[in-house]
């Protein structure tokens, strides 16, 4: 029987960080295909309920994650990584994102890196590209428009009532070519043939694990312009992924 564990949608949550001001990468993402598709593309056991088509995932809300101790399960998570041995729910604020670079140096990621990986399910993420004064949002998202897999670490914490809290975050390389004129980083895109590996238990050695760990080739790639309204992370509608204008699509 599987162990079940508390979301954290109880929990008393810091305030949202404010992805357009602080240097994440990324700090919002989408996941709106249908939960039946994702576990199709997966191949995954049917969708337990709560899974649905999200539009603006913002940290420390739960997003759908594949990890590595159940790898054909479908399940939530909160976004912000809170390890084990924090005192403070807090951190998880800061540790939305990981660098791929210093993985196996940092205490919070070395464990979570040989024993805990999982795959982040996404259809595009969003940035914030700078015009003059103002900051743009922007999605970006494969030309295919099909579901991919962020490369992710997640951890369980004991929240002070004694539940376990289980929490994910989402590891960063440099950027490839179309992100860089938007920002130096970009999420870990993984490929198909590689999403297996991430999350086989088997692998607990990080010389064989930092490889799949690279920018997704840009050409596969695009991005658009998008309304204002993604900056709110109470807005989740499908309005946040509508392009502002179809003819500007930047490839």
């Amino acid at each position: 029987m599987r162990k079940e564990f508390s979301t954290g949608s109880t929990c008393l949550r810091p305030s949202l960080p404010d992805v357009r001001r602080r240097n994440f990468m990324c700090g919002r993402y989408t996941q709106t295909a249908d939960p039946t598709k994702l576990a199709h593309r997966f191949r995954l056991e049917p969708p337990e309920p709560g899974i649905s088509r999200r539009y603006n995932i913002a940290p420390t809300q739960d997003a759908p994650v594949v990890s590595n101790n159940d790898p054909k399960r479908l399940r939530l998570m909160r976004w912000g990584l809170i390890p084990s041995w924090a005192k403070d729910e807090a951190i998880g604020n800061r540790m939305i994102n990981a660098r791929a670079e210093t993985l196996a140096e940092k205490p919070s990621f070395k464990k979570p890196l040989e024993r805990r990986r999982c795959l982040v399910l996404s259809d595009g993420f969003y940035e914030w590209r700078k015009a003059n004064r103002a900051k743009i949002p922007v999605r970006i998202v494969l030309k295919s428009r099909e579901p991919f897999a962020f490369a992710g670490l997640w951890d369980i914490w004991p929240d002070p009532e004694g539940r376990e809290v289980p929490t994910f975050t989402i590891i960063t390389t440099e950027a490839n070519e179309l992100l860089k004129p938007i920002h130096d980083r970009m999420p870990v895109i993984l490929r198909p043939e590689d999403e297996g590996k991430w999350v086989d238990p088997k692998l607990v050695d990080p010389t064989n694990l930092i490889p799949f760990l690279k920018p997704y080739p840009a050409v596969e790639m695009e991005s658009y312009e998008v309304s204002p309204s993604v900056n709110s992370p109470s807005d989740d509608s499908p309005n946040c992924i509508a392009p502002l204008n179809k003819d500007l699509l930047a490839k």
